[in-house]
Formats: C-alpha cells, structure tokens, sequence
C-alpha cells in the first residue's frame, strides 16, 4: 500500500503564503535551520524562491561565519534600517575576499540559514522560525524546534511535509 506525499512545491507554497500573510509589509526576518544544515539552508532557498514568484522580494543569508555583533551590524541593522542601506548576506571570507552588499525594497524578507542551533541570543529576533528536520530520531525534541514557528519533516525533501507541535 503507498502512502501520499505532498509534493515539495506545494509544501514550500503553503509556508510562503501563510508568511506573507503575516509578514507582507515591512521588513522581516525568518531563521530556517536544522541539525542538517545543509538541508536546511536549501530548504530555505527553495521557501525564499516561492516568495518570489508570490511576487515578494526574499532575500537570502547565512550566519555561518558571522559571531553575533557582526551578524547584527553587517545584517540585522541595515537589513532593519531599510533605505538605501546594504547589508552583507554572508561573513567575508579570508585572505580579503569581499562578500557583495545586497539592498532591497522596504517590503522585504530576509531567510537566514544556521540561525537557530546555539544561537539563544538571537531568539527574539526572528517574526518567524522553521525547523527543518531530517528524519533523524536524535532531531525529535531539540530545543531550537520547540521555539520555531514551523516544523518541517524533510526526510523525503522531494515531499516534505509540515508537522504540527502544538505546545499549548
């Protein structure tokens, strides 16, 4: 006997529509994160490219890199500021490898990946947080997935689906 699965598409969709819902105007900011962290980062690539085609402007970035004051001035401020402002998607590499600024419209939000796991100094940051879980029994009660907006199960990432944790 088979069992259904949503489609990745629609999965993403649903998440980018129930998003934009909340946060169309204005700044925003979501964390997307996971044990997998590279799961995690194409997932939200994949959330940031269904803005877009919902007609929104989605930014990407990565706190890999970054420690948390320089994640803040490079990104959350100017990010925040809006404006002409530009913020930097990414930490500088080494060896003087210079990260390209990014600007955007006033409606906007920014994705960040690597943005949960140790970062409890970041939690009030973020109008919106996704878990992104790779099947992994040891992924099934961590801290981070209890304080996320969203869980996505993302063992099968062509057929993600999104678990509902109710905690209250």
């Amino acid at each position: 006997m088979s069992t259904w699965a949503p489609e990745k598409n629609d999965t993403v969709r649903a998440l980018a529509t129930e998003i934009l819902h909340n946060y169309s105007r204005g700044r925003a900011f979501v964390a997307v994160d996971g044990r997998d962290a590279a799961a995690a980062a194409r997932f939200a690539d994949d959330l940031a490219e269904s803005l877009r085609q919902e007609g929104h402007a989605a930014f990407r970035a990565s706190l890999g890199g970054f420690d948390e004051s320089a994640f803040r001035r490079e990104l959350v401020e100017p990010f925040r500021g809006g404006g002409d402002a530009t913020w930097l998607p990414a930490a500088p590499r080494e060896h003087g490898d210079e990260t390209a600024r990014v600007a955007g419209p006033a409606d906007a939000i920014l994705l960040v990946d690597r943005s949960l796991v140790g970062r409890r100094g970041l939690a009030g940051l973020w109008n919106y947080a996704v878990w992104v879980e790779s099947g992994d029994a040891a992924d099934r009660s961590p801290e981070e997935r209890g304080r996320s907006t969203a869980v996505i199960d993302n063992s099968d990432p062509e057929h993600p689906r999104r678990l509902f944790d109710d905690a209250c």
